[in-house]
């Protein structure tokens, strides 16, 4: 029987393995800290953080996210340990709520490893507070029990652990949000709030006997060896999740333009039951079948990242019961003769590889499910969502309206291989993005030459890409290659006569050209704020601006970096948008000042690399670039077709 608690009230927990889920709506950092009988936390050890997410006994998520999932042994811990506090916070900086307010109320569940609920705590009343003491575990006549707290602090992270009496807590709490700024950094941002009829639903009917895939893979039940990474819903009685507003801490508008204040059309209808499972295109809510695609893809992301959780939790499920039970065999010196010891192990290794083996059942089901409606979508998504190999674009035409998202490549992990995600993300472009020209870790290419080449290909690729989804005029590139060494990469849209102009070279070249963009991004601010938007001069160029800069920070003096960085934080908000194409290790001579500037862009790789994480789980996913197939002539083609729509434009 689940307790749902209100503040104050407390719970006795049945077992001391237990794992603490969040969903907060919005990126949070999730932590705990450890305290004695007096309530005080000793020191840095006793602080589980992104930054350092393991403690005996207790490991936390490596990085903000709008879901968490807290794992706690209790019988592992320190024994001078009376205490677990769970923390939540928000992040700083990153143009995110910066009160508890502002969002919905983060919902808390502790579950034991079968994924069975025992008791549950939604966050309620909290305004200005950017940190909270969500519950405690605590030590009581030698039992375990849990206490909803509630207890927020204005101050945010740095008084709550004063609070705490751990030393040092301001230094401590800078150095957990520098470690979430850098985390969030390298994720890829959650989508946007869902259509108003919930989230994303799945119409195909199930097999006669076998569980729904229709409900994606974090719904299916798990087994009881099986932790399963299932989300908590928000009780009915919580605040719904809306689309951040302008009236929000938020400054994202996630509002699609081509949405109406009536219910979007229903999915297709399902099969009938007794069919078995048909993936379909499109099966998800939304507006129209881009918005539909668009979820549905959203929603393979998060089963995929779900499931593959659920399967790592039961593998270390049954690597600890594993250990245990050979642990327990050898701490009894009679096991040791003979072949009861031999048994003993036996039976547990025996046992461990039956768990795995079920485990990875489970894991191949819904993998097979997802790669069978993975061959489905693929085929049937329009231009700005299709990989430069899908058929769609040799039907490309022009579009005349702006697409929802726009595709960067693939995501996958190392238990599916085979299963690639596309990563989509909104347009207009929201973050900037990185094409690290450095030497990646994967060791792909090791000619650095090579790499840098490579990288600019693959802004190449994502400028042709931006070029072909807006509408005609909708869209302007310019090109910043101080030393002229991308003069082969960029002949594609240097002969077609995309750019807005011949790439800019020397120091004069970019000083001219980030001048003009900084002109034109106070212009339209101050046009903005004074209500006057209809003022801005008739020659201003109103299309979404993409500056391209090659080889940073060659030919950037300290005067052209100041406004880099000014593009960088305030030109999406008025459509001028960055694509660095630069190795963060060329650019050491600035020191930490331009730390600001790469954390608050997309950073993308030119090969295969395991940066990216997503915003549930943490997951480190292998980014595969959206790059042009070898041979091919598609690139040609499209850029044919904008110039072609350009000039008939221009008449």
């Amino acid at each position: 029987m689940t307790a749902e608690l209100v503040r104050g009230q407390n719970h006795a927990l049945p077992q001391t393995r237990l794992e603490i889920r969040v969903s907060a709506g919005k990126p949070v950092v999730a932590g705990a800290t450890l305290s004695d009988q007096q309530g005080q936390v000793r020191g840095t050890e006793w602080v589980a953080h992104p930054g350092s997410p393991q403690l005996p006994g207790l490991e936390v998520s490596q990085q903000a996210a709008a879901d968490h999932r807290l794992a706690v042994d209790l019988d592992a811990l320190p024994t001078a340990v009376d205490r677990v506090n769970v923390l939540l916070a928000l992040p700083t900086g990153v143009g995110g709520p910066a009160r508890f307010g502002a969002i919905a109320a983060p919902f808390i569940a502790v579950t034991g490893l079968d994924g069975t609920e025992v008791a549950s705590y939604t966050i309620t009343d909290l305004d200005a507070e950017s940190a909270v003491v969500a519950l405690e575990l605590y030590r009581r006549q030698g039992a375990w029990k849990v206490r909803a707290v509630g207890q927020g602090y204005a101050g945010g992270l740095a008084d709550m652990l004063s609070d705490q009496g751990l030393p040092g807590a301001r230094e401590i709490a800078s150095q957990i949000l520098d470690a979430v700024a850098r985390g969030l950094a390298r994720s890829v941002s959650a989508p946007p709030p869902r259509t108003a009829d919930g989230d994303r639903v799945r119409r195909t009917a199930p097999a006669a006997g076998s569980s729904s895939a229709a409900g994606g893979a974090a719904s299916r039940p798990a087994p009881d060896h099986q932790a399963q990474p299932q989300p908590q819903p928000q009780p009915q009685s919580g605040p719904p999740q809306q689309p951040a507003s302008a009236a929000s801490d938020s400054p994202v508008n996630y509002t699609h333009p081509k949405r109406r204040p009536t219910a979007p059309p229903e999915p297709p209808p399902s099969a009938p039951p007794t069919q078995p499972d048909q993936p379909v295109a499109g099966d998800a809510t939304g507006w129209d079948m881009e918005e539909r695609l668009y979820n549905q893809i959203w929603g393979m992301f998060e089963d995929l990242a779900r499931a593959v959780a659920a399967y790592r939790s039961a593998v270390d499920f049954a690597e600890s019961r594993r250990d245990r039970e050979l642990d327990q065999a050898l701490s009894d010196p009679r096991s040791r003769i003979g072949g009861a010891g031999d048994a003993v192990r036996e039976t547990a290794r025996a046992k461990h590889a039956q768990l795995v083996d079920q485990a990875r059942q489970v894991l191949d089901r819904d993998l097979a499910q997802l790669k069978a409606e993975a061959d489905v979508v693929e085929p049937a998504l329009p231009p700005a969502y299709a990989a430069w190999d899908n058929p769609t674009w040799h039907a490309y035409r022009v579009p005349f309206e702006v697409p929802m998202a726009l595709r960067l490549g693939d995501l996958q992990l190392p238990e599916s291989p085979e299963l690639q995600i596309p990563l989509l993300v909104r347009l207009p472009l929201e973050r900037g993005l990185w094409i690290d020209s450095g030497r990646s870790r994967t060791d792909a290419v090791a000619d650095s030459g090579e790499l840098r080449r490579l990288a600019m290909q693959t802004a190449v690729a994502h400028a042709a890409r931006l070029l072909a989804v807006y509408p005609v005029g909708g869209f302007t590139v310019h090109v910043v290659d101080p030393a002229g060494s991308a003069a082969p990469s960029l002949a594609p849209l240097v002969n077609a006569g995309v750019l807005a102009g011949p790439p800019a070279v020397g120091a004069a070249g970019v000083m001219e050209v980030l001048a003009r963009l900084t002109q034109r991004v106070d212009l339209v601010q101050m046009a903005v704020r004074g209500g006057a938007a209809d003022s801005l001069p008739p020659g201003l160029d109103t299309a979404e601006q993409l500056l391209i800069v090659n080889d940073f920070p060659h030919g950037f003096d300290d005067r052209a970096v100041t406004q880099l960085r000014y593009l960088a934080d305030e030109g999406p908000a008025v459509g001028v948008h960055l694509m660095m194409v630069a190795d963060r290790e060329d650019a050491s001579q600035f020191g930490p000042v331009l730390d600001p500037l790469w954390r608050s862009l997309l950073r993308l790789t030119p090969v295969p690399d395991d940066h990216l994480a997503d915003p549930w789980i943490g997951h480190a996913w292998t980014y595969q670039p959206a790059l042009i197939p070898p041979g091919s002539q598609i690139l040609q083609q499209v850029l044919d077709q904008v110039v072609a729509a350009r000039r008939a434009w221009l008449r």
